[in-house]
């Protein structure tokens, strides 16, 4: 059933006069259900919900340190506009309207709350949008729920508080989301431009945006099938989208090519990528992960009923992005994170499932039960997120550090990228230490003959693994020197 005649429906109401001039018992009855069906407006329900949200995107947000990849937003977003998309068109793997907003934040300083903010704030965003696409795809019931589904989701929490571009690659892309839902049962060009346009914005803020886009056309086209004329306006969407991302599809080529040209050195390989991204999109529960799935399916079949091209959406979303990402987690880096883009059509599809729970109990604070339920999930996360570091603690580590180091002591980074973060908290130059890079093996033995009986403090973390694959670094640390503790991921070795 499209979503014209699901509205004309719904409109009949019980002054709505029936064709003929009569009215029967039996009409009467059906009038009655039909306008039983339509959900009341849950406008203050939703703002409550979007209340919520904020404050658990804004709560405490400087509080974990900054990590590595955070620390290297900070370092592209000092440099200057033309300077960013420099090093995106010479090998950056991650797209420049991100660090341009970033380099636009630092006017207001360089603190963790500022760098977290913008993010944060498109997490707040995209609430009411999840909301909109759910209403648009079925009801306000089914919007509220996924709305709160999302508010309460504690991977959009997590990420709303990152100074990385996932959140607001989210927020672009459940616009464009939006958009497409609208386009696909109105037809109207202004929707499809603008599934086009945002499509765009989500592109220019992640790479990985391209491959729900690219499912988003093929949808289009397979529901479109027929004539040259239904395909007008899909492809008039995808000229908007190549258009406003021309410049970035240019460099695309050249870095995807670079991406896939060897074996990830980090990252999820095979089936792990699509459980770890369910996983993670279901609070990191298995008790939750099943009952989301299983909502999901019953969504999904509770949709086919009234909405087939509806319920092609939600499994197509679901399952080529998914199986995409198993097909090239075995040529480039697969992480939970880079599929962010699945929550909007994950909580919608469980949503979904709510209309056929509601024609049971036929009582309408059961939604309020349902947005309760997606409160109480998160209640395991929530109550320990806000006080346990989620991040390498660099702040912590830093200080540490100061305290043991005496003058002229090395400080040996591995792998050097690492001094991303720890430079943030620590200064050599304010402890009088030496502070150096290495990789390899013989990048370490080539220090210590260098600065032959000088006392060495080695600061290493896990990155080293993907930087080293050969493992000849971690070979010598563990025969020239001792463990001297961990601190988070962050672990310490001093020279024997």
């Amino acid at each position: 059933m499209t979503a014209a005649k699901r509205e004309k429906k719904r409109s009949i109401g019980p002054d709505t006069p029936i064709p003929g001039g009569g009215s029967t018992p039996r009409e009467s009855a059906t009038t009655r259900r039909e306008n039983d069906r339509t959900p009341p407006d849950r406008t203050g329900c939703l703002l409550v919900v979007m209340g919520i949200g904020a404050l658990l995107r804004l709560y405490n947000l400087g509080y974990n340190s900054l990590w590595l990849d955070e620390a290297a937003t900070l370092t592209f977003a000092r440099q200057t506009l033309a300077g960013i998309w420099e090093s995106t068109a010479t090998g950056e793997f991650n797209p420049p309207l991100f660090y341009w907003l970033e380099h636009g934040m630092l006017f207001f300083g360089e603190s963790e709350f500022v760098l977290r903010l913008l993010p944060a704030l498109f997490g707040v965003l995209t609430i009411p949008v999840v909301y909109l696409i759910g209403k648009e795809f079925r009801d306000r019931d089914v919007g509220l729920i996924a709305a709160a589904l999302l508010a309460f989701s504690p991977f959009h929490i997590f990420y709303s508080q990152e100074a990385r571009a996932y959140a607001p690659m989210l927020f672009f892309f459940s616009l464009a989301l939006l958009f497409y839902v609208r386009a696909s049962r109105s037809d109207e060009v202004r929707s499809w431009v603008l599934f086009g346009l945002f499509s765009a914005a989500a592109f220019w803020m992640h790479f990985y945006a391209i491959v729900p886009v690219a499912v988003l056309i093929l949808h289009a086209l397979a529901t479109r099938a027929g004539t040259i004329r239904s395909a007008r306006n899909p492809a008039l969407s995808a000229v908007a989208f190549v258009a406003a991302s021309l410049p970035l599809l240019i460099v695309t080529f050249g870095l995807f090519r670079a991406r896939t040209s060897s074996a990830p050195t980090f990252g999820m390989q095979g089936i792990e990528i699509v459980y770890q991204t369910l996983f993670q999109a279901s609070g990191s529960s298995d008790l939750v992960l099943v009952p989301f799935i299983l909502l999901f399916l019953l969504g999904v079949a509770y949709t086919r009923r009234e909405d087939r091209e509806g319920a092609l959406l939600l499994l197509l979303m679901l399952i080529l992005p998914l199986a995409a990402s198993l097909a090239l987690s075995s040529r480039m880096p697969m992480i939970p994170r880079y599929l962010i883009y699945l929550l909007p059509v994950y909580f919608v599809g469980i949503a979904s499932a709510y209309p056929g729970l509601y024609a049971l109990v036929r009582d309408r604070r059961a939604v309020y039960l349902a947005v309760a339920a997606a409160a109480l999930i998160s209640t395991p996360f929530l109550a320990t997120y806000y006080t346990t570091p989620q991040k390498n603690d660099w702040r912590g580590f830093s200080a540490e550090l100061y305290g043991m180091t005496g003058d002229e002591d090395l400080v040996v980074v591995l792998p050097p990228y690492v001094a991303q973060p720890l430079d943030y908290y620590y200064s050599n130059a304010t402890d009088r230490t030496l502070e150096i890079g290495a990789t390899t093996g013989d990048d370490l033995a080539a220090i210590r003959g260098r600065y032959p009986g000088r006392r060495a403090f080695y600061v290493m973390t896990p990155d080293l693994f993907a930087a080293n694959p050969p493992g000849d670094a971690m070979d010598w640390v563990e025969e020239n020197t001792q463990c001297y503790g961990q601190y988070t991921e962050i672990y310490l070795f001093v020279s024997a």
